[in-house]
């Protein structure tokens, strides 16, 4: 794949572009701030193309604070559907939420120290890069407490919670048969039953994430 890294730590920064490469993947530009951010994609849109995918720190210059994120989510104004995966040093559920508004195209809120599990990482990439959602597990739970409350979310039983927290973070029904140690049709019973009791209807594999995340979101 084709893909933009931007962190405003140089060290952060070179170590994900070795750890792409060396997986295969080609890093087209890189970015040290938010402004560079968007001056490197809008480059690459006039010129080669979009990157396959982009991945950015939420936290960069110019103020530090929240820049990376509203660069990611001004980019995906310009570009509908541009995947982003977004690295945060922090459990922060609202900056997730506002990346989650827009759900044209893939998507992705992950811990850096994520990143050291190089393998579930990798996965994450791909997965964001063909369109689908990966949150954070610790993202993921807040979020799901925070809605505890609901009518609808507390028609889940505790094993359906799990289920739901499993496909928010992009696991198949074989990663998530494994992971819970229960066969392949129980996961397929869950998934039905959480749709059901969700009020959401059928769809496809990465849909169904987006439409989870979609809920969890609104």
């Amino acid at each position: 794949m084709r893909l933009l890294v931007a962190d405003d730590a140089a060290l952060i920064r070179a170590g994900l572009v070795g750890l792409l490469e060396r997986a295969g993947h080609q890093v087209v530009a890189e970015a040290a701030d938010a402004p560079e951010l968007l001056a490197q994609c809008r480059k690459l849109a006039g010129g080669e193309g979009l990157p396959d995918l982009v991945i950015a720190d939420v936290r960069m210059p110019p103020s530090m604070t929240d820049d990376g994120l509203r660069a990611a989510v001004q980019l995906r104004e310009e570009h509908p559907g541009l995947p982003v995966l977004m690295l945060s040093q922090y459990v922060a559920p609202a900056y997730a939420a506002t990346l989650l508004e827009a759900r044209e195209g893939g998507l992705g809120y992950l811990l850096k120290e994520r990143v050291g599990r190089v393998a579930d990482f990798l996965h994450s990439i791909e997965v964001v890069a063909a369109g689908g959602v990966v949150v954070d597990p610790e993202v993921v739970g807040q979020l799901l407490n925070a809605r505890r409350g609901d009518p609808l979310l507390g028609r889940l039983t505790p094993r359906e919670l799990e289920v739901l927290s499993l496909m928010a973070n992009g696991a198949s029904n074989t990663h998530i048969s494994d992971q819970l140690v229960i066969t392949p049709a129980a996961v397929a019973k869950h998934v039905a039953n959480i749709f059901a009791k969700l009020d959401l209807g059928p769809s496809e594999e990465n849909r169904r994430v987006r439409a989870v995340l979609a809920y969890l979101n609104r």
